[in-house]
C-alpha cells in the first residue's frame, strides 16, 4: 500500500510538471498557453517576434523548449503595439535537432577535430531561416520580424544575424551561451578570464572551445549587428565571459543587475527568490525592460 501510494504521488507530481511545459513549436497567448487561433489575421500588420529556447544538451536530441513560468515575460509582450501594429510572438521548438558528429562532440579526449558535419546550433539556424522564409510567404514583413532567443537560443540569435544582417528587422538575446557552466566552473572572478577559458580547453577538450571561439569571432566580424543583449555578471554560464559582446558594432547590451534586484524590485522565479543568475530574463522583475524592448523594436520597424 505504502509504495502504492508513493507510486501516486510521483505520477501526480510529474503529471503537474509536464502541464507547465510547452512541447510544441506555435503562436502564443498572454495568459502563457498557445494561442487559440494558430493562423494570424493581417500578418502584415503584426510585429512577429520568434522565440528560440535554450537547450540542456550540447548537441544531442532532446525534448527541450520552454516551461510557462519561464515565459511569462515574453507572453506580456503579446497584444502591445507598437506604431499601430500588434505584437505576436511565436515559441520555436527545435530541441529534437541533432548535430552530425554528436556522438564524438562533447566526449572530451575522444573527440578529434574537424568536426563531421554540422553541429546542432548549425542545425537550429538553418531552422530558422526556413521558418522565417515560411512566414515572410503568409504575409510578415522582414522589416517586422524580429528574431529573439535566451541562452543558448540567444547565441544562435547572434550567430544568424552576424550572418544575415537583413533577414528581419533585428533580435534581442537574454543571457547568451552555449558551451556550459564557464563563469561558474571555471571561477572567472578569481582566476580571470583568459585563464578561466584555458581551463575549460584544457578539461573539456580543445573541440568545444575551439567551436565556441571560432562563433565567437565570426560574430565579432560583424559590420552592424542589429541585435539588443542582455546579460548579468552573475550568470554561471555566460556572466563575466559575456564582455566580449561589447566589442561588436552595432550591438546594444544591458546589464540586467549587478545582484537579485531591478530597479529597487527583489526578482523571483516560479515563486521563488533566483540562485540561478542564468534565469534572470525569466524572473518577475524582468518586466521593467519591457519598455527598452519595445522602444528597441519601435527604432528597428
Amino acid at each position: 500500500m505504502k509504495k502504492f501510494f508513493i507510486a501516486l504521488i510521483l505520477i501526480c507530481l510529474t503529471s503537474s510538471a509536464y502541464a507547465d511545459k510547452l512541447k510544441k513549436s506555435g503562436f502564443l497567448s498572454d495568459k502563457v498557453s498557445y494561442h487559440k487561433e494558430q493562423k494570424i489575421d493581417d500578418p502584415q500588420n503584426k510585429i512577429l517576434l520568434i522565440y528560440n529556447h535554450g537547450q540542456k544538451t550540447h548537441d544531442r536530441p532532446s525534448s527541450d523548449c520552454a516551461w510557462k513560468g519561464g515565459m511569462k515575460n515574453m507572453s506580456s509582450l503579446v497584444g502591445k503595439k507598437v506604431k499601430d501594429k500588434e505584437i505576436v510572438v511565436y515559441l520555436f521548438c527545435t530541441g529534437k535537432l541533432k548535430g552530425d558528429d554528436y556522438k564524438r562532440f562533447w566526449n572530451k579526449k575522444k573527440f578529434k577535430e574537424p568536426y563531421k558535419g554540422k553541429p546542432k546550433l548549425e542545425k537550429r539556424l538553418d531552422a530558422n531561416l526556413k521558418l522565417i522564409e515560411d512566414f515572410v510567404d503568409q504575409g510578415f514583413k522582414k522589416k517586422q520580424i524580429f528574431l529573439t532567443g535566451r541562452s543558448c537560443g540567444g547565441w544562435m540569435t547572434m550567430m544568424l544575424l552576424s550572418r544575415y544582417q537583413d533577414i528581419v528587422a533585428g533580435g534581442i538575446s537574454f543571457v547568451p551561451e552555449c558551451y556550459g557552466r564557464l563563469t561558474g566552473m571555471y571561477k572567472v572572478k578569481k582566476v580571470g578570464v583568459e585563464e578561466a577559458l584555458k581551463k575549460f580547453k584544457e578539461k573539456d577538450g580543445p573541440g568545444p572551445a575551439n567551436m565556441r571561439q571560432m562563433q565567437i569571432d565570426e560574430i565579432k566580424k560583424s559590420k552592424n549587428l542589429p541585435v539588443l543583449v542582455f546579460t548579468h555578471p552573475k550568470d554561471p554560464f555566460g556572466g563575466l565571459l559575456s564582455d566580449w559582446v561589447e566589442e561588436v558594432a552595432g550591438v546594444e547590451r544591458i546589464v540586467i543587475s549587478q545582484d537579485n534586484t531591478v530597479n529597487g524590485k527583489s526578482c523571483n522565479v516560479w515563486g521563488k527568490s533566483i540562485e540561478n543568475y542564468h534565469d534572470m530574463d525569466r524572473a518577475t522583475c524582468f518586466k521593467e525592460f519591457n519598455p527598452k524592448i519595445l522602444e528597441y523594436i519601435e527604432s528597428r520597424i
